[in-house]
Protein backbone atom coordinates (compact mmCIF):
# COMPACT_ATOMS: atom_id res chain seq x y z
CA UNK A 1 0.00 0.00 0.00
CA UNK A 2 0.58 3.41 -0.75
CA UNK A 3 0.58 5.79 2.65
CA UNK A 4 -0.67 9.10 2.49
CA UNK A 5 0.62 11.18 5.82
CA UNK A 6 -1.64 13.40 5.27
CA UNK A 7 -4.29 14.75 3.07
CA UNK A 8 -6.22 15.63 6.52
CA UNK A 9 -3.51 17.14 8.66
CA UNK A 10 0.39 18.26 8.55
CA UNK A 11 1.23 15.44 10.54
CA UNK A 12 5.04 15.76 10.06
CA UNK A 13 4.69 19.72 11.64
CA UNK A 14 2.60 18.63 14.14
CA UNK A 15 2.69 14.65 14.89
CA UNK A 16 5.92 13.47 14.27
CA UNK A 17 6.22 11.89 17.55
CA UNK A 18 3.12 10.09 17.83
CA UNK A 19 3.89 9.18 13.89
CA UNK A 20 6.90 7.83 14.57
CA UNK A 21 5.81 5.64 17.79
CA UNK A 22 3.46 3.94 15.21
CA UNK A 23 6.33 2.96 13.10
CA UNK A 24 7.97 1.83 16.34
CA UNK A 25 5.01 -0.01 17.37
CA UNK A 26 3.86 -1.25 13.41
CA UNK A 27 0.39 -0.39 13.75
CA UNK A 28 -2.11 2.79 13.30
CA UNK A 29 -5.50 3.01 13.79
CA UNK A 30 -7.62 5.58 11.92
CA UNK A 31 -11.35 6.77 12.41
CA UNK A 32 -13.34 6.83 9.33
CA UNK A 33 -14.04 10.17 9.21
CA UNK A 34 -18.30 9.36 8.27
CA UNK A 35 -18.27 6.98 10.80
CA UNK A 36 -16.72 7.62 14.72
CA UNK A 37 -17.45 4.45 15.50
CA UNK A 38 -15.69 2.57 12.33
CA UNK A 39 -12.07 2.02 12.88
CA UNK A 40 -9.10 0.93 10.51
CA UNK A 41 -6.31 -0.85 12.00
CA UNK A 42 -3.27 -0.28 9.27
CA UNK A 43 -0.26 -2.80 9.43
CA UNK A 44 2.45 -0.36 9.15
CA UNK A 45 5.85 -2.64 8.51
CA UNK A 46 8.39 -2.16 5.52
CA UNK A 47 6.76 -4.96 4.25
CA UNK A 48 2.93 -4.02 4.09
CA UNK A 49 4.33 0.33 3.54
CA UNK A 50 5.37 0.69 -0.38
CA UNK A 51 6.09 3.97 -0.25
CA UNK A 52 5.00 6.74 2.52
CA UNK A 53 3.86 9.96 1.21
CA UNK A 54 4.31 12.79 3.58
CA UNK A 55 2.50 16.31 2.77
CA UNK A 56 3.83 19.05 5.49
CA UNK A 57 4.01 22.92 5.26
CA UNK A 58 7.11 22.86 7.65
CA UNK A 59 9.31 19.83 7.66
CA UNK A 60 11.23 20.76 10.57
CA UNK A 61 10.29 18.56 13.47
CA UNK A 62 11.54 15.99 11.27
CA UNK A 63 14.68 16.68 9.85
CA UNK A 64 16.40 14.73 13.22
CA UNK A 65 14.52 12.01 12.71
CA UNK A 66 14.72 10.55 8.96
CA UNK A 67 17.10 7.18 10.18
CA UNK A 68 13.81 6.17 11.86
CA UNK A 69 12.91 6.03 8.35
CA UNK A 70 15.18 3.49 7.43
CA UNK A 71 13.92 0.33 5.69
CA UNK A 72 11.13 2.70 4.31
CA UNK A 73 10.73 4.42 0.61
CA UNK A 74 8.93 7.92 0.38
CA UNK A 75 8.71 11.51 -0.48
CA UNK A 76 7.53 14.72 0.40
CA UNK A 77 5.40 17.19 -0.81
CA UNK A 78 5.65 20.48 0.85
CA UNK A 79 3.94 23.31 0.77
CA UNK A 80 5.36 26.78 -0.10
CA UNK A 81 3.08 29.60 -0.86
CA UNK A 82 3.36 33.35 -1.04
CA UNK A 83 0.95 34.40 1.26
CA UNK A 84 0.78 36.33 4.79
CA UNK A 85 -0.27 35.64 8.23
CA UNK A 86 -4.01 36.88 7.01
CA UNK A 87 -4.32 33.94 4.57
CA UNK A 88 -2.10 31.35 6.28
CA UNK A 89 -2.39 31.93 9.99
CA UNK A 90 -0.12 30.36 12.29
CA UNK A 91 2.47 28.95 9.58
CA UNK A 92 6.19 30.11 10.43
CA UNK A 93 8.20 32.77 9.00
CA UNK A 94 9.07 31.61 5.02
CA UNK A 95 12.78 31.69 5.20
CA UNK A 96 12.48 28.86 8.28
CA UNK A 97 10.45 26.81 5.90
CA UNK A 98 12.55 27.25 2.53
CA UNK A 99 15.52 26.60 4.94
CA UNK A 100 14.32 23.25 6.14
CA UNK A 101 12.83 22.49 2.40
CA UNK A 102 16.70 22.78 1.40
CA UNK A 103 18.08 20.67 4.65
CA UNK A 104 15.58 17.90 3.68
CA UNK A 105 16.32 18.11 0.38
CA UNK A 106 20.55 17.88 1.09
CA UNK A 107 19.85 14.93 2.77
CA UNK A 108 17.27 12.71 1.06
CA UNK A 109 17.63 14.51 -2.67
CA UNK A 110 15.38 16.63 -4.68
CA UNK A 111 13.46 13.98 -6.47
CA UNK A 112 12.26 13.08 -3.27
CA UNK A 113 11.69 16.51 -2.17
CA UNK A 114 8.14 17.88 -4.12
CA UNK A 115 7.73 22.11 -4.02
CA UNK A 116 3.67 22.50 -3.74
CA UNK A 117 2.32 26.11 -4.77
CA UNK A 118 -0.78 25.47 -3.71
CA UNK A 119 -3.81 26.64 -4.05
CA UNK A 120 -2.97 30.16 -6.03
CA UNK A 121 -5.78 32.64 -4.68
CA UNK A 122 -6.67 35.46 -6.91
CA UNK A 123 -7.38 38.75 -5.42
CA UNK A 124 -7.26 42.34 -6.83
CA UNK A 125 -4.10 42.79 -4.73
CA UNK A 126 -2.62 38.79 -5.53
CA UNK A 127 -3.31 38.57 -9.55
CA UNK A 128 -1.06 37.31 -12.17
CA UNK A 129 2.22 39.97 -11.47
CA UNK A 130 1.83 39.21 -7.52
CA UNK A 131 2.17 35.37 -8.17
CA UNK A 132 5.03 35.55 -10.94
CA UNK A 133 6.93 37.67 -8.58
CA UNK A 134 6.45 35.79 -5.25
CA UNK A 135 6.81 32.32 -7.33
CA UNK A 136 9.97 33.89 -8.94
CA UNK A 137 11.83 34.57 -5.72
CA UNK A 138 10.93 30.73 -4.29
CA UNK A 139 11.87 29.13 -7.46
CA UNK A 140 15.12 30.91 -6.84
CA UNK A 141 15.87 29.78 -3.60
CA UNK A 142 14.72 26.26 -4.77
CA UNK A 143 16.64 25.79 -7.78
CA UNK A 144 18.72 22.17 -7.22
CA UNK A 145 16.99 21.81 -4.18
CA UNK A 146 13.47 20.10 -6.05
CA UNK A 147 13.03 18.79 -9.08
CA UNK A 148 9.32 19.33 -9.84
CA UNK A 149 6.47 21.67 -8.89
CA UNK A 150 2.72 21.15 -8.32
CA UNK A 151 0.09 23.61 -9.12
CA UNK A 152 -3.36 24.24 -8.31
CA UNK A 153 -6.31 27.17 -8.55
CA UNK A 154 -8.04 27.40 -5.39
CA UNK A 155 -11.58 26.02 -5.47
CA UNK A 156 -14.21 27.51 -2.75
CA UNK A 157 -15.72 24.91 -0.91
CA UNK A 158 -18.83 24.90 1.27
CA UNK A 159 -16.91 24.23 4.45
CA UNK A 160 -14.07 26.98 3.37
CA UNK A 161 -16.44 29.71 2.43
CA UNK A 162 -17.05 31.04 5.80
CA UNK A 163 -12.83 30.98 6.63
CA UNK A 164 -12.45 32.86 3.49
CA UNK A 165 -14.60 36.05 3.94
CA UNK A 166 -12.81 39.06 3.82
CA UNK A 167 -10.21 37.88 1.40
CA UNK A 168 -11.78 39.58 -1.65
CA UNK A 169 -11.46 36.16 -4.16
CA UNK A 170 -11.59 36.49 -7.52
CA UNK A 171 -12.50 33.38 -9.64
CA UNK A 172 -10.41 32.77 -12.86
CA UNK A 173 -11.98 31.99 -16.18
CA UNK A 174 -9.52 29.70 -18.25
CA UNK A 175 -7.79 32.64 -20.19
CA UNK A 176 -6.26 34.10 -16.49
CA UNK A 177 -5.39 30.70 -15.60
CA UNK A 178 -3.72 29.72 -19.06
CA UNK A 179 -1.69 32.49 -18.91
CA UNK A 180 -0.44 32.69 -14.88
CA UNK A 181 0.35 28.44 -15.74
CA UNK A 182 2.30 29.64 -18.80
CA UNK A 183 4.20 32.43 -17.31
CA UNK A 184 5.12 30.34 -13.92
CA UNK A 185 6.11 27.28 -16.06
CA UNK A 186 8.51 29.56 -17.79
CA UNK A 187 9.93 30.63 -14.52
CA UNK A 188 10.25 27.22 -12.97
CA UNK A 189 12.30 25.80 -16.11
CA UNK A 190 14.78 28.54 -15.82
CA UNK A 191 15.58 27.16 -12.09
CA UNK A 192 15.40 23.32 -13.59
CA UNK A 193 11.75 22.31 -12.29
CA UNK A 194 9.46 20.46 -13.80
CA UNK A 195 5.35 22.06 -13.65
CA UNK A 196 2.62 20.02 -12.94
CA UNK A 197 -0.93 20.83 -12.26
CA UNK A 198 -3.13 19.16 -9.97
CA UNK A 199 -7.04 18.91 -10.87
CA UNK A 200 -6.71 21.45 -13.01
CA UNK A 201 -7.95 21.04 -16.87
CA UNK A 202 -4.53 23.20 -17.91
CA UNK A 203 -3.57 22.40 -22.01
CA UNK A 204 0.06 21.34 -21.35
CA UNK A 205 0.54 22.23 -25.15
CA UNK A 206 -0.26 26.11 -24.08
CA UNK A 207 1.26 26.76 -21.01
CA UNK A 208 4.41 23.65 -19.91
CA UNK A 209 2.22 22.36 -17.26
CA UNK A 210 1.84 18.56 -17.20
CA UNK A 211 -1.02 17.01 -16.40
CA UNK A 212 0.01 15.68 -12.49
CA UNK A 213 -0.76 13.57 -9.49
CA UNK A 214 0.53 14.32 -5.35
CA UNK A 215 0.17 10.87 -5.34
CA UNK A 216 2.79 9.62 -7.99
CA UNK A 217 2.74 6.11 -9.32
CA UNK A 218 5.63 7.16 -11.54
CA UNK A 219 7.54 9.00 -9.22
CA UNK A 220 7.14 6.20 -6.66
CA UNK A 221 8.38 3.52 -9.26
CA UNK A 222 11.64 5.85 -10.06
CA UNK A 223 12.15 6.18 -5.73
CA UNK A 224 11.81 1.81 -5.74
CA UNK A 225 13.17 1.31 -8.59
CA UNK A 226 10.06 -1.25 -8.37
CA UNK A 227 7.42 -0.90 -10.94
CA UNK A 228 3.93 -0.18 -9.32
CA UNK A 229 0.31 -1.26 -10.04
CA UNK A 230 -1.63 1.04 -8.44
CA UNK A 231 -5.49 2.41 -9.52
CA UNK A 232 -6.58 5.38 -9.64
CA UNK A 233 -7.68 7.11 -5.78
CA UNK A 234 -11.96 6.60 -6.26
CA UNK A 235 -11.89 8.44 -2.97
CA UNK A 236 -10.82 11.48 -4.83
CA UNK A 237 -12.49 14.12 -7.30
CA UNK A 238 -12.99 13.04 -10.76
CA UNK A 239 -10.19 15.34 -11.91
CA UNK A 240 -7.88 13.59 -9.20
CA UNK A 241 -5.51 11.50 -10.62
CA UNK A 242 -3.28 10.33 -7.64
CA UNK A 243 -3.03 6.35 -7.37
CA UNK A 244 -4.62 4.73 -4.65
CA UNK A 245 -3.54 5.35 -0.86
CA UNK A 246 -4.35 4.72 2.76
CA UNK A 247 -4.61 7.91 4.83
CA UNK A 248 -3.82 8.02 8.41
CA UNK A 249 -5.16 11.84 9.55
CA UNK A 250 -7.54 12.96 11.21
CA UNK A 251 -10.07 16.29 9.46
CA UNK A 252 -9.56 19.60 11.79
CA UNK A 253 -6.39 18.55 13.92
CA UNK A 254 -4.56 20.85 12.03
CA UNK A 255 -2.57 23.73 13.81
CA UNK A 256 -1.15 25.81 10.85
CA UNK A 257 -4.88 27.29 10.50
CA UNK A 258 -4.97 28.30 6.89
CA UNK A 259 -7.76 29.63 5.47
CA UNK A 260 -8.22 28.26 2.65
CA UNK A 261 -7.98 24.35 4.06
CA UNK A 262 -10.56 22.34 2.94
CA UNK A 263 -9.68 19.47 5.84
CA UNK A 264 -9.74 22.26 8.44
CA UNK A 265 -13.56 24.23 8.70
CA UNK A 266 -13.82 24.70 12.81
CA UNK A 267 -11.13 26.63 14.51
CA UNK A 268 -12.74 25.44 17.77
CA UNK A 269 -12.91 21.74 16.75
CA UNK A 270 -9.22 22.61 16.08
CA UNK A 271 -8.29 23.32 19.26
CA UNK A 272 -10.42 20.33 20.83
CA UNK A 273 -8.58 17.85 19.10
CA UNK A 274 -4.92 18.90 19.23
CA UNK A 275 -5.65 18.57 23.37
CA UNK A 276 -7.61 15.39 22.71
CA UNK A 277 -3.71 14.51 21.16
CA UNK A 278 -1.65 11.97 23.06
CA UNK A 279 1.25 10.96 21.05
CA UNK A 280 1.31 7.62 22.52
CA UNK A 281 -2.51 6.65 21.36
CA UNK A 282 -2.63 4.25 18.47
CA UNK A 283 -5.42 7.05 17.10
CA UNK A 284 -4.05 10.81 16.12
CA UNK A 285 -6.95 12.29 18.27
CA UNK A 286 -8.29 10.84 21.33
CA UNK A 287 -8.31 6.89 21.59
CA UNK A 288 -9.81 4.14 21.49
CA UNK A 289 -14.16 4.22 22.54
CA UNK A 290 -16.74 2.08 23.99
CA UNK A 291 -18.36 1.09 21.05
CA UNK A 292 -15.43 1.23 18.66
CA UNK A 293 -15.76 -1.40 16.23
CA UNK A 294 -12.17 -2.02 15.26
CA UNK A 295 -11.56 -4.12 11.76
CA UNK A 296 -8.17 -4.84 10.27
CA UNK A 297 -7.46 -4.03 6.84
CA UNK A 298 -6.21 -5.99 4.49
CA UNK A 299 -3.44 -4.54 3.22
CA UNK A 300 -1.39 -5.38 -0.01
CA UNK A 301 1.91 -4.35 -1.58
CA UNK A 302 0.88 -2.73 -4.64
CA UNK A 303 4.44 -3.53 -6.45
CA UNK A 304 4.45 -5.89 -9.63
CA UNK A 305 7.41 -8.55 -9.46
CA UNK A 306 6.98 -8.52 -13.53
CA UNK A 307 5.84 -6.66 -16.73
CA UNK A 308 5.82 -3.98 -18.26
CA UNK A 309 5.58 -0.45 -16.60
CA UNK A 310 1.70 1.06 -16.21
CA UNK A 311 1.42 4.69 -16.42
CA UNK A 312 -0.15 7.51 -14.51
CA UNK A 313 -2.14 8.18 -17.47
CA UNK A 314 -3.35 4.46 -18.37
CA UNK A 315 -4.67 4.00 -15.06
CA UNK A 316 -6.57 7.55 -15.83
CA UNK A 317 -8.21 6.11 -18.95
CA UNK A 318 -9.18 3.25 -17.78
CA UNK A 319 -11.53 4.70 -15.06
Amino acid sequence: MILSVSRRTDIPAFYSKWFFRRLEEGCVLVRNPMNHRQVSSIALSPSTVDCIVFWTKDPSAMLDRLDNLSGYHYYFLITVNAYGKNIERNLPDAQRIVGAFRTLSGRIGPKRTVWRYDPIIITDSMDIEYHCRHFGELASLLDGYTERCIISFFDEYQKTRRNMRGIGVVEPDDELMTELAARLSEIACRHGIRMYSCCENIDPARTGVEHGSCIDAGLISEITGKQLSAGKDKNQRDTCRCAESVDIGAYNSCGSGCRYCYANYSDETVRSNMQKHDPDSPMLVGNIEPGDRITQRDMRSLFRPCGSQVSIDDLYRSE
